[in-house]
């Protein structure tokens, strides 16, 4: 694996947790909200959280570039779908309509605008149905930023690490170097016959 693809893996890791802090930091806001107003949070909203902060934690563990961070496929494959349904299940939330949806009304903007103890409304309804929506658009954009992140780091773990490498040559094995004959071959059979 060359230096580009090390300094690569690196800056994506930490593009990684920028995506997942924005993400926990608009998430964790608007739970304190809902919870401000006594009321249950969405499981939706639960879910971003939880994904957000094993990402973190993920992400923190695998940014140094040692040979163990190169052999995360697995992680990165299940963070990539994790992301993958979180940015779907808040998509669908809204919809095609963001910020004018029903949810989005009723629901963020409303508790993300501490509209519940501001009663009687007074004001603009524009005012009311936008309260909250550029953090919600920005959810849904680290959102995504996470699962090209994800993929993009899947990919390069995928394509490094292994069986064969230890070190950059393709024959230096983790044992030494590669052995002359496969391991358990029978080395007295002749040519043409059948052992």
């Amino acid at each position: 694996m060359g230096a580009a693809s090390r300094v690569t893996l690196v800056a994506v890791r930490v593009w990684q947790i920028i995506c997942a802090v924005v993400v926990l930091a608009i998430l964790a806001r608007f739970v304190h909200s809902v919870a401000d107003a006594g009321v249950a949070s969405d499981g939706r909203i639960i879910y971003g959280i939880v994904v957000a902060s094993l990402t973190i934690l993920f992400s923190i563990i695998f940014v140094a570039p040692f040979m163990y961070s190169f052999r995360a496929f697995p992680a990165d494959l299940a963070l990539f779908v994790m992301w993958l349904v979180l940015f779907s299940l808040l998509a669908t939330r809204t919809g095609t309509h963001t910020c004018s949806s029903r949810w989005f009304t009723n629901y963020w903007g409303y508790y993300w605008g501490g509209w519940w103890w501001r009663r009687p409304f007074i004001g603009s309804p524009v005012r009311f149905v936008r309260s909250g929506c550029g953090s919600w658009r920005t959810v849904l954009a680290f959102s995504f930023m996470a699962i090209v992140a994800f993929l993009i780091s899947g990919i390069l773990t995928s394509q490094i690490g292994g069986p064969m490498y230890n070190g950059g040559a393709p024959g230096n094995y983790p044992s030494g170097p590669a052995p002359a004959v496969a391991p358990g071959a029978n080395t007295t059979a002749q040519p043409g016959t059948y052992v």
